[in-house]
């Protein structure tokens, strides 16, 4: 394992975060890395994650076991060429990006499918870039493999136990199947988030109301819409006809749904709401995938100077280390004023009971 070198191009959130997970598997991991931003390659070598800074897709990258694709999805196309002229025989050939038809088809054209592995972490965040990145992205997000018909069995294998190696769960899919999957539960959402967050703009009056009291559910359910606007005018362009599809099916669902408010529908109603929730609370209850249970709750607290600071500190004091805390300042579909988040469900349980022992409200997230 000593010996295995694994070349990037493209070093952004997702690669950054990759190539950081192989690292901490193993310090000897050999890094190869390009990317147009010289800042980032700058920070890679500096982080010591970059063994090799590489100022184009040249000969550096001629002896790695594994390049991985992690450049915007049409760059990625267009590297294919620098890269076959590069790559060694040994080399299996992947990418990160969140569709596979554009890709597996770039591939098939280039005659390079005896090589290639389609890879999608299902991680990511509303920051992009390699300043962004961190090993611990990719712990337990399922990483779905697409593998080519004519991809040896036994690369395949090696190349799933390396992605589980870095805390993710591989999934092996047909790339058409993943992203019709991916349309679903990755893209329509972004669509949504977007259009209802342009929605409310257009709808606010002139003082900005809706926008000043825009509170817990409303950013929830919105939090996605400040991801890239380049990277998902992508996303729509190269999977299209699956988001449009989907797209069609919940305008229809809409559509039903004001119907159901126009008629006064009650019961039909309340059974939308409690299918969702119920279905939704089956996600939230998984040990793994691309929602994670969230170990947090609500404490109420004093409006007074110091409030925040005794909390953290009488957990601090007692060994819980806190992932997160902050202010809820809008109360809507909150019980509490202050969100505390911990890393796993004994801290969490552990916090509990301190915070009760010490007269504190807490109200616990689901």
């Amino acid at each position: 394992m000593s010996e295995l070198t694994c070349g990037f191009i493209g070093l952004g959130l997702i690669g950054g975060s990759i190539a950081k997970a192989l690292k901490e598997y193993n310090s000897q991991i050999r890094i190869v890395a390009f990317d147009v931003n010289s800042e980032t390659l700058r920070l890679a070598k500096q982080d010591s994650v970059a063994d090799i800074i590489a100022s184009s897709i040249d000969e550096s990258f001629s002896e790695c076991d594994y390049i991985f694709l992690c450049a915007p999805v049409r760059k990625n196309d267009e590297n294919l060429a620098a890269v076959k002229k590069i790559m060694s025989p040994k080399c299996l050939l992947t990418d990160v990006g969140s569709v596979k038809s554009t890709i597996h088809n770039a591939i098939r054209e280039a005659g390079l499918e005896h090589c290639f592995i389609g890879g999608h972490p299902m991680a990511g965040s509303e920051r992009t870039g390699y300043v962004n990145s961190k090993a611990a992205l990719l712990e337990n997000a399922y990483y779905i493999l697409t593998p080519t018909p004519s991809v040896p069995a036994e690369k395949l294998e090696a190349y799933r136990e390396l992605t589980e190696k870095t805390g993710a769960i591989p999934l092996i899919l047909d790339y058409q199947k993943h992203d019709y999957v991916t349309a679903a539960v990755s893209h329509l959402p972004h669509v949504i988030a977007a259009a209802l967050v342009n929605l409310v703009r257009d709808s606010d009056s002139k003082d900005g109301i809706m926008k000043m009291i825009a509170a817990g559910g409303f950013k929830d359910i919105t939090r996605i819409a400040s991801s890239s606007a380049a990277m998902w005018q992508q996303i729509c362009l190269t999977n299209t006809e699956n988001i449009s599809s989907l797209l069609q099916a919940y305008i229809d669902s809409l559509t039903a749904v004001r119907a159901q408010l126009d008629s006064r529908g009650e019961q039909a109603l309340f059974e939308m709401f409690d299918g969702a929730r119920i279905y939704r609370d089956s996600f939230v209850n998984a040990s793994s995938g691309p929602i994670k249970r969230s170990y947090s709750f609500n404490v109420d607290i004093a409006d007074k100077t110091g409030a925040l600071a005794h909390i953290a500190a009488l957990l601090a004091k007692n060994g819980l280390s806190i992932k997160n805390i902050g202010i809820t300042h809008n109360r809507e579909s909150e019980d509490g004023v202050l969100l505390v988040e911990l890393y796993d469900e004994p801290s969490m349980n552990a916090a509990l009971q301190l915070l009760k022992e010490a007269a504190y409200t807490v109200h616990v997230r689901r």
